[in-house]
């Protein structure tokens, strides 16, 4: 594991598994890169996967003075491909790590390779809204029925009650003004303009029943990026990544696979 210095001194948490070509995961709001667990060790045997820590989250700085932005994010991911020396990698962005993703893409194009955008949506006031349940589920997120709220949104009940230790990876664990720096970007975020600028192969992936990001921004985003791929994946909710093993990096190892970095 090593520490990326952003623009602004910030250090940013990342590591690596495997080999081939780079793949750089972009976790959730507060959560951290151990969201990824079991999903980046099968992707990470075709792949090198840069595990990183958003700013105010896992083993990252956690300045709260000012305020984030995808823009500010997408340029912390910038900063651990720098330290890596990584010209150009595959991004995998998942719900408002997707958001960052999207800026990535079309702000600095010319650093991405094949874009998969996971249980996302665009920002702004094209984004189909979470039913009131899923936000209050949000909110309450550091208490004990809030925790249990949001595994069953992630999840169908009965996995998420049999998955515990996936579980435990879904949860916010960072402190509480960082969740709302969190929180705050992603609300502010709008990236409706961004999306037809998206140069690079995009694969949008979504859960059919998912309530934390309705499934009706997928289709929103695979129409306004380019040539964009659409799967959405039945019975499973906002955490198919886990739920719908092995069928989810499947198709995202396909995809990769289909638009590989150029030479």
């Amino acid at each position: 594991m090593s520490h990326a210095t952003a623009a602004d001194g910030t250090r940013i948490w990342y590591d690596t598994l495997g080999e081939g070509e780079p793949l750089l995961l972009v976790h959730g709001q507060s959560l951290d890169h151990t969201m990824w667990n079991g999903v980046a060790e099968e992707l990470a045997r075709h792949h090198r996967v840069v595990r990183m820590d958003l700013r105010g989250t896992g083993g990252s700085d956690t300045p709260v003075d000012a305020a984030y932005t995808m823009d500010l994010l997408a340029r912390d991911a910038l900063a651990v491909l720098d330290d890596l020396g990584v010209a150009r990698a595959h991004v995998y962005g998942f719900s408002m790590g997707g958001k960052v993703a999207q800026t990535l893409a079309a702000t600095a194009p010319e650093r991405v390779g094949a874009l998969v955008l996971g249980s996302t949506a665009p920002g702004g006031e094209h984004e189909i809204e979470r039913p009131a349940a899923a936000s209050l589920a949000l909110r309450k997120a550091n208490t004990e029925e809030g925790r249990g709220l949001i595994a069953h949104l992630f999840y169908t009940p009965a996995w998420a009650d049999a998955h515990p230790d996936h579980v435990a990876t879904i949860v916010p664990h960072n402190s509480l003004r960082a969740q709302r720096r969190h929180y705050e970007a992603s609300l502010h975020h709008d990236g409706w303009d961004l999306l037809p600028a998206i140069a690079a192969a995009t694969l949008v992936v979504h859960g059919e029943d998912d309530e934390l990001t309705p499934v009706g921004n997928a289709a929103l985003i695979a129409e306004r990026v380019p040539d964009a791929r659409l799967t959405v994946l039945p019975g499973v909710r906002h955490g198919y990544l886990h739920e719908a093993e092995p069928k989810a990096t499947r198709e995202v190892l396909d995809f990769l696979a289909e638009h590989p970095l150029p030479r």
